[in-house]
């Protein structure tokens, strides 16, 4: 049977992995065995706090290793800090970490049934426990830090600003690369860019211009969702929010992950005060503080600058510089991918390749009959419009 007091005396000496033990789980399960060592509590509030714990633990999982396991490699402690920056890691704290892991580790392997015999009462809900070196595992995840990073972004791999803050997206989009059909040259000019970030080679800012519904945002984060598991983390912010890059670069700069800092449909009207921000960005402020971040920007226009005849004809003395300026905005992404709207071939070829991903059972010309119509009724094709089509089809199959 476990030495409850032993353990509770050990987690209160942590200081590496401090934040475990404040997490509100493990609090719990700690004051759990804290009364119960104590006999400070009756039967009746043993069990009580016994089921708290248990419950807490269920809304993560019913396995309490593989839980106290997955805390102690997301957190964001100094030694994990110190092996992100490649910073020398002094004895004395190699010696601590390796204490507090055997530490941990005892922890995560108190079994419901220990803690049952120790109150005296049986037929409480259960936990698993598993057989886990947590040294050996903490070690091959210190060693692949670039793949999985440390803190929120070992947990998630999509983020937002929020309150000047970086936070995470719980639910992200999860479209994948294997969905798309058509704009593969397109796509492939993306991946090869990204390929080259994760690879720590040079690689360019990008921007995606061109027709609505041709999957310029779609491409942006299924290239996230695809090399997650290869170290790159993705960050999008509103053109709003331009201001706050300096901030994410000073965060990130470090990291040793890869991130893209995604804008999602750019535009600028004159006189506009993010447009100075973001040119002064794309001129090399970004670049030469982190190379480990690109920006990924979508627009529907060229020029990036919602102009009127008033702009075009406008007072300022040195027109033609003022003009140059704000046309070529877009020129300071080292790489402009450009996404038009399908002309006939392109998109039936589209609606048949998701008819068959969608395992649809229409003969293609019919298909294709109708995928026209549908488009004509939407105002044009597009691959948006033909995932529409295909899933109001299966949406409606027998």
């Amino acid at each position: 049977m476990a030495d409850f007091n032993k353990i509770i005396k050990e987690s209160a000496s942590l200081a590496v992995f401090r934040n475990v033990v404040k997490h509100k789980t493990v609090e719990k399960l700690l004051k759990l065995l804290s009364d119960i060592s104590d006999k400070t509590a009756d039967m009746k509030c043993l069990i009580n706090e016994y089921s708290e714990f248990a419950s807490e633990l269920y809304n993560y999982s019913d396995n309490l290793t593989r839980f106290i396991l997955d805390i102690v490699l997301e957190d964001e402690n100094i030694y994990m800090l110190k092996k992100g920056v490649g910073e020398e890691i002094s004895p004395l704290l190699e010696e601590r970490l390796a204490s507090e892991l055997i530490i941990l580790e005892n922890l995560a392997k108190i079994s419901c049934g220990d803690v049952e015999r120790a109150i005296g009462y049986s037929g409480l809900a259960k936990w698993r426990i598993e057989d886990i070196d947590f040294s050996k595992v903490y070690a091959k995840r210190v060693s692949e830090i670039n793949k999985f990073g440390y803190g929120i972004y070992a947990k998630n791999h999509i983020f937002v600003i929020k309150n000047g803050k970086i936070q995470p997206v719980s639910f992200p989009d999860n479209t994948r690369l294997s969905q798309f059909s058509g704009y593969e040259a397109q796509r492939q000019t993306v991946i090869d860019n990204t390929i080259a970030l994760l690879n720590g080679k040079p690689a360019n800012n990008v921007l995606l211009y061109g027709d609505c519904g041709t999957g310029k945002s779609s491409t942006v984060k299924a290239i996230a969702n695809e090399f997650k598991d290869r170290g790159l983390r993705l960050i999008e912010l509103k053109k709003k929010q331009l201001h706050e890059i300096p901030l994410i670069v000073e965060t990130v700069s470090r990291n040793p992950l890869k991130f893209i800092l995604f804008i999602d449909d750019l535009s600028f009207t004159e006189n506009d005060d993010d447009f100075a921000a973001l040119k002064a960005i794309l001129e090399g402020s970004v670049s030469s503080a982190a190379d480990n971040l690109v920006i990924y920007a979508t627009s529907n226009r060229r020029h990036l600058i919602k102009e009127s005849f008033s702009t075009r004809e406008g007072d300022d003395i040195h027109f033609n510089d003022t003009m140059q300026e704000l046309l070529s905005l877009s020129d300071r992404f080292g790489i402009r991918v450009v996404f038009e709207k399908p002309d006939k071939n392109l998109y039936l070829n589209v609606v048949e390749d998701l008819a068959r991903q969608y395992k649809l059972d229409m003969p293609a010309e019919n298909l294709k009959k109708r995928a026209e119509v549908f488009a004509l009724e939407r105002g044009g094709r597009s691959p948006r419009i033909a995932r529409q089509f295909i899933e109001m089809l299966k949406g409606i199959e027998e």
